[in-house]
C-alpha cells in the first residue's frame, strides 16, 4: 500500500511591498526593487521546509497598463533572481481583474483578487499544500484576510518596502505578528516560532 503524499507547509508570500519595492505597477524587470534582505529571507524559509509561494493581485492588467505577457516577463526574471539565491518558488499566482476600474474580461468580481482566498486555495489544491501549518507575509490587510478565509492560521503584517513599522491599527485584528520587513519576520519564526504562533 503507497502512504499518500504529506502536504508540505507553505509560506505566502505578497508581492508588491513586500518581495520588491512598491513603486506602483512593476512590470518590467528594470523597475524591479528588492526589499532589502528578502532573498536571504526567503533562503532561510526554504531551508526549514516552507514552499514558497507568491500571491498578488495585478489589476495594472485588468486596467491595460501592462500585459499578461509583460507580467510573464517580469516573474521569469523574480523566479530566476529566487532560484539563484536558493529558494526557488514553486509559484506564483496573480489575479489580473478589478470589480469597477478593469476593462473587458477583466472588469467582474471574481474569487481570486485578494481579500478572496481563491489564489491561495488553488495553490493548495495544485501544489499539495498543508494550509493549517502554513504562513503568509503581507503589508494590507486584504492580505491577511485572504490567509484568514483560507485556513492560514499565521498572517504576518509587515511594513510596506520594510520601512518602518506597521501601524496597530493596520489589520483589522488579523495579524498573528507584525514586523518591519519579511527578514524581520523569518528571523523571529526561525529563532522563536513558538512566540509568534497563532
Amino acid at each position: 500500500m503507497v502512504a499518500a503524499p504529506v502536504e508540505r507547509r507553505a509560506a505566502f508570500l505578497d508581492r508588491d511591498g513586500v518581495i520588491n519595492l512598491d513603486h506602483g505597477y512593476v512590470y518590467r524587470p528594470e523597475d524591479f526593487d528588492f526589499v532589502p534582505g528578502t532573498l536571504e529571507a526567503a533562503r532561510e524559509l526554504a531551508r526549514q521546509g516552507y514552499a514558497l509561494v507568491v500571491i498578488t493581485n495585478q489589476s495594472g492588467i485588468g486596467r491595460g497598463l501592462y500585459t499578461e505577457a509583460d507580467f510573464a516577463v517580469v516573474t521569469q526574471w523574480m523566479k530566476q533572481k529566487f532560484a539563484e539565491a536558493g529558494a526557488p518558488l514553486a509559484g506564483v499566482y496573480f489575479c489580473p481583474h478589478h470589480p469597477t476600474d478593469a476593462v473587458g474580461e477583466y472588469r467582474r468580481d471574481c474569487d481570486c483578487r485578494k481579500p478572496a482566498p481563491g489564489m491561495i486555495l488553488r495553490a493548495a489544491r495544485e501544489l499539495g499544500l498543508d494550509l493549517a501549518r502554513s504562513v503568509l507575509f503581507g503589508d494590507r490587510r486584504s492580505d491577511l484576510a485572504a490567509a484568514q478565509a483560507a485556513g492560514v492560521p499565521r498572517r504576518f503584517l509587515l511594513a510596506t518596502d520594510g520601512v518602518g513599522m506597521p501601524a496597530d491599527t493596520e489589520d483589522g485584528g488579523l495579524a498573528t505578528a507584525r514586523f518591519g520587513s519579511l527578514l524581520d519576520a523569518v528571523r523571529a519564526l526561525v529563532t522563536e516560532p513558538r512566540a509568534i504562533d497563532g
